[in-house]
């Protein structure tokens, strides 16, 4: 066998796939930059009705996503592939414990998602922040930004460069420098979820509806550096950590697995 065709390949992105993509991530900057962008008289400046719109429009889009790279490039090995996978990143999620934003999670991801490509990661991503959540008990209206968040940060990971000729202690670095910037850009997407309705009107750090967007992004900012960097920092060090430490190990046995089911082989009847 040739070298080409031992070589391990990620799972295709086709045009309607990159499209829907596009169309649930573009939604999702929305659900969680609304509140920098929302006038006092509008709608969106009800705090408490935003979340659960989005938390009911984010599944189905995901849903969308889904149904399309499966018709373009989701067979019945890359199912079996992402349901293992998914089960392992929720199996890790509860080691953590909650404890200073400790996530072992995050570190399967991102190098699922170098292996495996950014169509197959976001998908990753998503079912895995679902599944780990009803496992923990975690639904909430915060569960789909969640989701998307975590989705994002995998399918990053399928977007760096150098995915068929870098390797070694190069890609592990790549990685592991990647890990930590995603791991702190999480916390900073996931807490503009939460903050309207959370900071509390009185303090200098809330939001406030109808303010001009820069006025509200330092007090974000500032929301941010006082709540939530404690479990943010932890949560990059541990996710690039592991990736230094046991990333080569797991890099090869996913690019392993994914030599051995072949997702780019063209079906063949005779």
């Amino acid at each position: 066998m040739s070298a080409p065709a031992r070589q391990a390949r990620p799972i295709r992105l086709g045009r309607r796939s990159a499209a829907a993509l596009a169309l649930v991530s573009a939604v999702g900057v929305v659900a969680f930059g609304w509140p920098l962008l929302a006038s006092q008289r509008s709608g969106l400046a009800h705090v408490s009705d935003a979340p659960w719109l989005f938390a009911l429009l984010l599944p189905l889009l995901l849903a969308v996503v889904v149904a399309t790279i499966a018709d373009t490039g989701l067979d019945a090995k890359a199912v079996a592939m992402l349901g293992v996978l998914a089960a392992a990143g929720a199996a890790l999620r509860p080691l953590g414990a909650g404890t200073a934003g400790l996530q072992p999670m995050f570190f399967l991801m991102v190098l699922a998602g170098r292996v495996l490509g950014p169509g197959f990661g976001f998908v990753l991503g998503g079912v895995t922040m679902f599944a780990s959540a009803l496992l923990t008990g975690g639904v909430g209206p915060w569960m789909p930004f969640q989701m998307l968040a975590l989705g994002w940060v995998t399918m990053g990971a399928g977007l760096l460069p150098g995915g068929h000729a870098l390797r070694g202690r190069g890609e592990l670095a790549l990685l592991a420098a990647y890990g930590a910037v995603s791991s702190l850009g999480y916390g900073l997407v996931m807490n503009l979820q939460g903050w309207p309705y959370i900071a509390g009107m009185s303090s200098g750090i809330s939001f406030v509806p109808g303010d001009p967007p820069g006025e509200n992004l330092t007090r974000y900012l500032a929301y941010v550096l006082t709540t939530s960097l404690g479990w943010d920092i932890p949560r990059a060090l541990l996710t690039a950590g592991l990736i230094l430490g046991c990333g080569g190990s797991v890099l090869r046995a996913l690019r392993r697995a994914t030599r051995r089911a072949a997702f780019a082989a063209p079906t063949r009847f005779e």
